[in-house]
């Protein structure tokens, strides 16, 4: 259901275009919509949690998200994440 949902309803455009983020901004945002934590992202972009951090708050403030969870939604919704199939 979730699926059809998606597919058949556009993203909404997001109130700051996406090109206002740098590249790596645009990869942590990815990999925070993907669940994973500060740890997991600094380990896969080989970076310091720290840096992960100044990103995640830049993200965060850029696009005036209010926390991660927002980040994870606005991820969702503009088809940057999407459901890891766990087995």
């Amino acid at each position: 259901m979730f699926e059809t949902y998606r597919d058949a309803v556009p993203p909404p455009a997001p109130a700051v275009p996406l090109s206002h983020l740098t590249p790596r901004e645009l990869d942590v945002l990815r990999l925070v919509g993907c669940g994973m934590s500060n740890a997991e992202i600094a380990a896969a972009l080989h970076v310091s949690t720290g840096t992960v951090k100044t990103h995640v708050s830049s993200v965060l403030a850029k696009l005036g998200l209010r926390d991660r969870v927002a980040a994870v939604v606005f991820a969702f919704n503009n088809r940057l994440a999407a459901p890891v199939n766990e087995a």
